[in-house]
């Protein structure tokens, strides 16, 4: 199966009998943060530490209907706060843009600070689907005491959270299995997808989601060549992956549109895989109608 570009995206799904692609790791953010975002990559910044020129520097609209005529039906809008104050706003636009864009699941994100709970009920309660946490950009102890509350709620409530827990692309004081590891160890119940597979800690992260019953994982950025060249993924976990991903616990995720390649990129990396076309339904729309069955 070849995916050479986005306008093969949608032979890939066709292919797969599909009904198109869901994407748990897409990012949608107001545009005075998305311009700040943007320009910190294309200018390899502090928290990138590689050249990464975004692919897609589109308005909204314009990124929206790339992601229509690719065939992605279900997709997030993940914010993440790096400092107080700005989770509860960031929440109030990523549910507008969810309320407003068919296909997106409701979104939103929160950080250790004052207020925390109050504001994370008011998401819950206004529909919110999936959160978006950041420990290397944040730069947050998960196990902080203000946060105590917010897990709780979400095990409560079912709702996944993506966390960006590993060390790549450049590794932070949170970063790293052991402090995802104490946070399960106190919520054992947690819906957690972990970004990027966890890299570079693969072995350690799949781990976690083998013996936690609620813990997946996405696949974004993996196995592409630009990722390949600073974290590849081992071959000899290829086994391990294809259980997880038959297990449901293995999601596409893209990055969408904060990647430096073309969106088929992430696609032609499962495929080279060679997991098998179960696999490929799995993750690529199965898993995600799993956690989200009423959002496709």
């Amino acid at each position: 199966m070849n995916v050479s570009g986005d306008d093969a995206v949608p032979g890939f799904w066709r292919a797969l009998d599909l009904p198109g692609l869901a994407d748990v790791h897409v990012h949608f953010l107001p545009p005075r943060m998305l311009r700040r975002v943007w320009a910190h990559f294309d200018e390899a910044g502090p928290l990138v530490g590689v050249q990464w020129p975004i692919r897609y520097c589109w308005p909204d609209a314009d990124r929206v209907a790339h992601l229509e005529k690719l065939g992605v039906r279900a997709f997030t809008a993940l914010a993440y706060a790096h400092r107080p104050g700005m989770a509860a706003d960031l929440n109030e636009w990523t549910l507008a843009f969810a309320r407003d864009t068919p296909g997106c699941l409701p979104s939103a994100t929160f950080y250790p600070e004052a207020g925390v709970t109050g504001y994370v009920t008011a998401a819950l309660d206004a529909g919110a689907r999936v959160f978006k946490v950041h420990l290397q950009v944040g730069g947050f102890d998960p196990l902080d005491a203000s946060l105590t509350p917010v897990w709780g709620l979400l095990a409560d409530a079912g709702v996944p959270v993506v966390v960006h827990a590993g060390h790549a692309p450049l590794a932070a004081e949170f970063t790293g299995p052991s402090p995802f590891t104490a946070l399960l160890a106190r919520h054992p119940g947690l819906p957690a997808i972990v970004a990027h597979l966890g890299a570079p800690d693969f072995a350690e992260f799949m781990a976690l989601a083998e013996s936690y019953e609620r813990v997946a994982l996405d696949t974004t950025m993996a196995f592409t060549p630009f990722f390949d060249q600073f974290v590849p993924f081992p071959a000899g976990l290829r086994p391990r992956l294809r259980d997880l991903g038959l297990a449901g616990k293995v999601l596409l995720g893209s990055d969408f549109p904060n990647i430096p390649y073309e969106y088929a990129d992430q696609l032609s990396g499962l495929v080279r895989l060679d997991l098998g076309d179960d696999w490929l339904r799995a993750v690529c729309w199965e898993n995600f109608v799993g956690r989200f069955a009423d959002a496709v």
